[in-house]
């Protein structure tokens, strides 16, 4: 039986560039790093960087799947204005409850950092619900 998130591997192009842009703009912490790869932690989250070239081949995807990250909602607004400083992508505009910023990192990945939490996102769902909504109470 699954137990939890166990950890997050990113394919990336340049496991120097990578390494820089999650442990500089956004706080993770380095625990070890190799030719091939890097393991870094952000809170009890464990992130592996490994280097795969097919990730240059491979386009970016264009659908709604993306890694949000936690962030405090009196952080938010210099998080952002950080990211956008150092030219990093928005991908997308928030359009839901609570403070978002989707942007990609190096190699495309979408990203989220949101100053919010289930908890937030199911009362606002309980005063607008998307279509066909159900809640499991």
């Amino acid at each position: 039986m699954l137990t939890g998130l166990n950890h997050l591997t990113l394919a990336v192009t340049d496991v120097a560039r990578s390494l820089a842009f999650y442990t500089d703009l956004l706080g993770c912490k380095p625990a070890a790093a190799w030719d091939g790869g890097a393991y870094l932690t952000l809170g009890d989250l464990w992130i592996c960087l490994s280097l795969d070239p097919a990730r240059a081949v491979v386009p970016p995807q264009a659908d709604y799947t993306h890694y949000a990250f936690s962030i405090a909602q009196q952080d938010f607004a210099a998080f952002r204005a950080r990211l956008l400083g150092e030219g990093v992508i928005e991908w997308r505009k928030n359009r839901s409850e609570g403070d978002s910023f989707y942007f990609l990192d190096p190699d495309g990945h979408q990203l989220e950092a949101h100053a919010g939490d289930l908890h937030s996102r199911l009362a606002a769902c309980r005063l607008q619900p998307y279509a066909g909504m159900r809640f499991f109470d």
